[in-house]
């Protein structure tokens, strides 16, 4: 996957910045740089990358979460949000947003390295037969990677996609946070089990009512 793939990699600090840059194209991908907010947005509309690495605590009026907030009204363009906040309220606020993984600073360039793979072979895995899954109203095209309530589109971020794909395909079933994690996020994924409720949380935030989906106390959650 790494193979002519392209990540933009938004972070003002220098130092970092070629770091990341450094072993992102050792391990295969093309790079391109932006030092604060609005310069970033140019290069993700102009280079439309595979991935973005986004700082944060960016200068100007736009900072990374107003980033992701405003590529996720746009696009599902896999986010890895860099940042030095380590507060849990920052974390989520990023998950929230559409965020689908965080690295905290300071890190390990492997790790990163690492995260991005783990993103990019989940959102660019091996084509799958076309099916469609239904649960209430909802409809989940799994080849196209649309979803549907009553026949009309919602938007979903790559990882909330996929987290409605695995509930669909085991519908019925009670799926604890860390099955969820495991055949989500991937074993190799390294973070919080509350990442599930927050991603669960925009699930029912964007399709209402029309998402059968049950809270199954002491366990997970179980798609009707």
């Amino acid at each position: 996957m790494a193979d002519g793939a392209v990540v933009v990699v938004v972070e003002d600090d220098p130092n970092i910045a070629d770091l990341v840059d450094m072993y992102l194209r050792k391990d295969g991908y093309r790079v391109y740089q932006a030092a604060d907010g609005r310069t970033g947005l140019d290069r993700i509309r102009d280079h439309n990358p595979d991935l973005v690495v986004l700082d944060v605590g960016l200068p100007g009026d736009l900072d990374g979460l107003d980033i992701c907030r405003r590529l996720r009204a746009e696009s599902d363009i896999p986010i890895l949000m860099l940042t030095a906040r380590d507060t849990e309220i920052d974390r989520v606020l990023g998950l929230e947003l559409g965020a689908d993984d965080y690295v905290t600073k300071p890190f390990s360039p492997r790790e990163l390295v690492a995260r991005v793979r783990a993103i990019l072979r989940r959102a660019h895995g091996p084509t799958e037969t076309r099916a469609i899954l239904a649960a209430g109203d909802v409809e989940v095209d799994t080849g196209r990677r649309e979803v549907r309530v009553d026949g009309e589109p919602v938007a979903l971020a790559a990882r909330e996609f996929d987290l409605l794909r695995h509930f669909a395909a085991n519908c019925g079933l009670a799926l604890s946070r860390q099955q969820l994690l495991d055949g989500v996020w991937g074993h190799d994924w390294v973070g919080d089990e509350r990442t599930v409720d927050v991603h669960v949380r925009q699930l029912r935030k964007k399709l209402g009512d029309a998402l059968p989906l049950t809270t199954v106390w002491g366990v997970g959650y179980r798609l009707d």
